[in-house]
């Protein structure tokens, strides 16, 4: 199988971090305004052939059994690219055995040259050693042009099935669906629905539109998750089916999961979805609760204050010189670290709109 050496641009990750949110979002959106939602659809199948298709995912996506005839297209791309990655290390060291033998000889010619004792019969037996490792060296590279022949059918084959399936695509949909019997649309039954651990208390009018910004925040950075999924995906088919193991996609995913912890923050602070021990808290009131979260808001305060504060200094260092990462990747660091004040921010407004609602709770205003 030909070596992936495909790096993603730093244009297109920050990129995708924007607007592949915006997209899921319009997707998700006009599934929901579809009186046909939860049919097969064109988008989703071609979806699976292109993410999963060497495995017939489509297929069964479908329900068709024909997904299963992809699977021995598959093993075979697997195997015979085990049989590439193991002819180069065989190649490798069948080249280093040649090399040393060839420098045996070239000192074995010298000391008969200079008339040492013995040099005759260790001249005949370098020679062999030559002999056999040119030979060994020969045989490797026959294996390996061997393996690559197999693993390039192989994928040509596994590629010849798919693109037959690209123009079959629609037809197969359209099938599909009309195998399918879909229930009658009822509103009592949504496609998607949240259902939140813990009732959220409704903002202040003062403060819904920070509650909004929230909420649009947190729901945006959280479809980031689908693009580790196509990235790991990418680097386990890079990895095990390529020889073709990349670095990118580890930092990138780790970078990305950390601005997406900082930014998400206060959307998990409005849902009460924070981890915390109720041992006393769980059996108060909505006032004492209310009047012990005024009290305890000084730590919440302090904690983000501090953060929002050295965040920034953070940030702004990390714009002034241009700050990059030491991999041979290279991409900027001050998008990450703008994250921190950005997110210390956005808990801080929803602290203060959470302070305000606490208040009014504890003074009888709103019960």
């Amino acid at each position: 199988m030909p070596s992936l050496t495909f790096v993603l641009p730093h244009w297109l990750y920050w990129s995708s971090l924007v607007l592949f949110p915006l997209a899921a979002v319009f997707f998700v959106y006009r599934e929901r305004a579809r009186r046909d939602a939860g049919r097969a659809n064109l988008f989703l199948a071609y979806f699976f052939l292109v993410t999963a298709g060497f495995l017939g995912m489509h297929r069964f996506y479908l329900k068709s059994r024909w997904g299963f005839l992809f699977i021995p297209f598959f093993v075979a791309v697997l195997w015979t690219s085990a049989q590439v990655r193991d002819g180069r290390e065989a190649l490798s060291l069948a080249r280093s055995q040649a090399e040393h033998a060839e420098r045996v000889l070239t000192r074995t010619r010298a000391d008969v040259t200079s008339g040492k004792s013995g040099a005759a019969n260790r001249l005949a037996k370098a020679e062999a050693d030559a002999v056999t490792a040119h030979g060994n060296d020969t045989a490797a590279i026959a294996g390996l042009a061997r393996s690559n022949t197999l693993a390039r059918i192989a994928g040509i084959l596994l590629g010849l099935v798919l693109a037959g399936d690209v123009f079959l695509m629609p037809r197969l949909v359209r099938r599909a669906r009309e195998r399918e019997v879909q229930p009658a649309p009822t509103d009592t039954h949504p496609l998607v629905t949240d259902v939140p651990a813990t009732p959220v208390k409704a903002p202040l009018a003062v403060f819904r539109p920070v509650d909004r910004l929230v909420r649009v925040t947190g729901e945006l950075v959280a479809y980031w998750s689908v693009l580790a999924v196509i990235a790991y995906y990418y680097e386990v088919v890079a990895r095990y089916v390529f020889n073709s193991p990349t670095n990118w996609v580890h930092e990138s995913m780790f970078l990305m999961f950390g601005m997406q912890y900082m930014l998400a923050g206060a959307y998990a602070y409005r849902d009460e979805t924070h981890v915390r021990v109720d041992i006393v808290y769980s059996h108060l009131s909505e006032r004492g609760r209310a009047i012990c979260d005024i009290i305890t808001s000084a730590f919440f305060f302090l904690f983000t204050g501090t953060m929002l504060v050295t965040g920034w200094r953070f940030a702004s260092d990390a714009m002034a010189v241009g700050e990059r990462s030491f991999t041979e990747w290279g991409i900027q660091y001050w998008p990450v670290k703008l994250a921190i004040p950005v997110g210390a921010a956005l808990l801080l407004l929803q602290g203060l709109s959470r302070l305000m609602r606490d208040i009014a709770t504890a003074t009888g205003r709103i019960g």
